[in-house]
């Protein structure tokens, strides 16, 4: 605290200070909040030491704060409806993150930050004197989405894994800068962008909605979809390269071998079973077991089941491009066909789809 500022932090008092015209003139009419806080100047007039510019240097930055909160928190708190913890949770206030001070009921202050208008408890909130000493520190360097889709990255390259896609908008923390790249804070992960993509600037932090975050959750949901996808196409294509390696050895009913000889259902089985995909030894149960697809639907490594007389009596695996493999009998060996040489009965899927 420099002599100016504990000079005036001497004189305040339960009252407001007014200028008027060039001199300073006290009045002690009770407290009034000033920047969230009450000051009361008392007699300051009388002090010849102090001026006037010095008085609004000090005074001005408070009440630039005077509606300001700033959350004092572990993690985050939510921002609600209504004032009770009862209400609908409208977004996040995450520590340090800043938000206007709009009115105030009881023990909860309602505020407006970034997308979000609602309520807070006020215990979670440092208003006053505390928002002015940590004014400054709690401002941060912000990267605000300028690309559609942004790919945040585990690593500052384009060749790293995807930890997290953020939408256009949205505003988050950046905790590293390096060169073209900035580490960055999406909720509990943490990850790099492109500074191609990002606006970066010093601000406060803003809270997040529920929509935002939702968007955030979205966007993750359908990255582990389309990954889980790949990873099972990845799959059937080696399940369906594993199967065509034992195109033209010999069918043996009963059989399981798929060098020696295997029956149609013990080919299946052994197939999958290289794979650590567990199915039933009969076509008849395969049939009944794994998830049913409609034939316009099939892909690679499913199983088409066929019937005669009303009953499940041969299986093979479809291979794709209208093609199936299997072993089909003992003249013909474990041989490639049309799907559709026979009436199709059903096809199942016993890999993850």
């Amino acid at each position: 605290m420099t002599r100016t500022t504990r000079r005036i932090a001497t004189y305040c008092m339960m009252g407001s200070l007014i200028f008027m015209g060039g001199t300073k003139t006290a009045y002690a009419a009770g407290p009034q909040p000033i920047a969230g806080i009450t000051v009361l100047l008392n007699d300051i007039s009388l002090n010849p030491e102090i001026t006037k510019t010095e008085i609004s240097n000090i005074l001005d930055p408070i009440i630039e704060y005077q509606d300001l909160a700033i959350a004092n928190v572990t993690n985050y708190v939510n921002i609600r409806s209504e004032a009770n913890t009862n209400s609908k949770v409208l977004g996040k206030l995450y520590n340090n993150a800043a938000a206007t001070i709009l009115d105030t009921e009881g023990e909860w202050i309602k505020i407006e930050s970034g997308n979000v208008t609602g309520y807070i408890m006020s215990d979670y909130m440092l208003t006053g004197v505390d928002v002015y000493e940590l004014a400054d520190k709690a401002k941060t360097s912000l990267a605000t989405v300028k690309a559609k889709i942004l790919n945040v990255r585990s690593k500052a390259g384009t060749n790293s894994s995807v930890v997290a896609q953020i939408p256009k908008g949205q505003v988050f923390e950046v905790l590293e800068d390096k060169n073209d790249w900035v580490k960055i804070s999406v909720g509990e992960k943490t990850g790099y962008v492109s500074t191609d993509y990002v606006d970066i600037k010093i601000d406060f932090k803003q809270a997040i909605s529920i929509e935002e975050e939702q968007e955030i959750l979205k966007l993750e949901k359908e990255k582990q979809v389309a990954q889980e996808s790949k990873r099972a196409s990845s799959m059937r294509q080696q399940i369906v390269n594993y199967a065509l390696r034992f195109e033209g050895n010999p069918y043996v009913w009963g059989g399981t071998s798929l060098t020696r000889g295997a029956d149609c259902s013990g080919f299946t089985q052994s197939v999958l079973k290289n794979f650590g995909i567990s199915i039933p030894r009969t076509s008849r149960a395969q049939s009944r077991g794994g998830k049913r697809v409609s034939m316009d639907k099939i892909q690679p490594g499913d199983l088409i089941f066929y019937r005669k007389n009303g009953v499940v009596n041969h299986v093979a695996m479809y291979i794709g491009n209208g093609k199936i493999v299997g072993a089909a009998s003992r003249r013909e060996g474990i041989n490639i066909k049309n799907y559709n040489y026979r009436t199709p009965y059903k096809a199942v899927s016993y890999i993850g789809r």
